[in-house]
């Protein structure tokens, strides 16, 4: 029997699920390769944890999808699938501590969420001007 690790991972309003098994090493993102991810900057995102992971990245194929959110939002979530499923398929503690010294948001989700708007103002806290003149 295969070993086959799912996690998934949340930023804002992305949601990420994640499937990782041994492999060659390939990482994709919705069904494409995570070298063709654009833009630039949310690809960058989605590579740290397999830059700091090094070799132990080269033998497992991870498959990501990812719904919900903006593009950056969606590559941290991702991220997070990416990193949790590292240190699940390894149990290793020291690429744990790695990841967390690195940054603590690959591992642990970030809780912040937008406010719910209100009435009396066009946002959650902003309200209309009053002019008494």
């Amino acid at each position: 029997m295969k070993k086959v690790i799912h996690t998934s991972g949340k930023r804002k309003s992305a949601i990420a699920r994640g499937k990782i098994k041994e492999g060659k090493g390939r990482v994709r993102i919705n069904r494409s390769p995570v070298e063709l991810y654009n833009p630039e900057l949310a690809r960058l995102k989605i590579e740290e944890p397999l830059k700091l992971a090094g070799d132990l990245a080269d033998k497992v194929d991870i498959d990501v999808k990812v719904i919900g959110g903006g593009i950056m939002g969606q590559a941290e979530a991702a991220r997070m699938v990416i990193a949790k499923g590292l240190v699940q398929w390894t149990g290793d503690m020291e690429l744990k501590e790695k990841f967390t010294h690195y940054d603590r948001t690959m591992l642990v989700g970030d809780p912040r969420r937008t406010e719910p708007k209100k009435y009396g103002g066009p946002g959650a806290r902003a309200r209309k001007q009053k002019s008494y003149r």
